[in-house]
């Protein structure tokens, strides 16, 4: 685009008409291109965070379920056969998962009990780790918006006010009424960056912050169940 035409897109614009739309609609391809990258990043921003605020609300939902169930007094066998017949997620899925190598261990012909108790925290461990790495999916997208959008936005702010200057130069008209519209319009850029950014920030810390909570949780609850199977390994004389 050379200067006249820079000149062209600029003039038509006056201070009076500064609508969010028109400066959207007059800026550089550039800018627009980048206003256009972080709506969308706003919008995936808050489809996330939407997901995750049901998704850990439904889990702790159902840690509150299976506790209330575990510690009810129902037998462990009772509880895994209910829950092992359906996908099990969170608490259930890391007892499921140590009554399987429990059951595993003591229904084996060869009835090798020897490290049961380290097999049975292995098993645990690697379902903290899976339900974690589910809990934090899509999380490293709100950091890097976060992160990245108010540079991005600075980006287009810059470059608006490179071809605001040029266009300018080119008309020989410096009074405020034709450099505020094409300021304003570079301006925009680094707005909507904020407006990606922030709440990608705010979501990004409350989740991280939640997904601690619920891991310590599960780390607690398979401490406690540790602890029960070791007392029952040590009664049945299979230490």
């Amino acid at each position: 685009m050379n200067p006249a035409d820079m000149a062209q897109s600029v003039l038509p614009l006056t201070s009076s008409d500064l609508s969010l739309f028109t400066l959207f609609w007059h800026a550089h391809w550039i800018v627009k291109a980048v206003m256009l990258g972080l709506l969308g990043c706003s919008v995936w921003v808050w489809a996330i965070a939407i997901d995750k605020l049901v998704l850990y609300g439904r889990t702790r939902r159902g840690m509150d379920r299976f506790e209330q169930a575990f510690w009810s007094g129902q037998s462990l066998e009772e509880l895994y056969r209910s829950l092992s017949a359906k996908p099990a997620h969170s608490m259930a899925a890391i007892f499921v998962g140590a009554m399987r190598e429990w059951k595993r261990s003591f229904e084996s012909t060869s009835r090798s009990f020897a490290g049961l108790q380290t097999r049975i925290e292995k098993v645990m461990d690697v379902a903290i780790a899976r339900e974690v790495e589910r809990l934090e999916r899509r999380l490293l997208v709100l950091a890097t918006v976060g992160s990245a959008g108010p540079f991005i936005g600075l980006f287009g702010t810059v470059w608006g006010i490179m071809t605001s200057f040029q266009s300018i130069a080119a008309s020989k008209n410096t009074s405020l009424a034709v450099v505020a519209p094409g300021i304003a319009e570079a301006l925009f850029a680094t707005a909507i960056g904020l407006v990606a950014a922030i709440p990608a920030t705010i979501f990004y810390n409350k989740f991280a912050s939640e997904v601690n909570k619920q891991a310590q949780r599960l780390e607690g609850f398979a401490d406690e169940f540790a602890a029960i199977l070791s007392r029952q390994i040590d009664e049945r004389g299979v230490g």
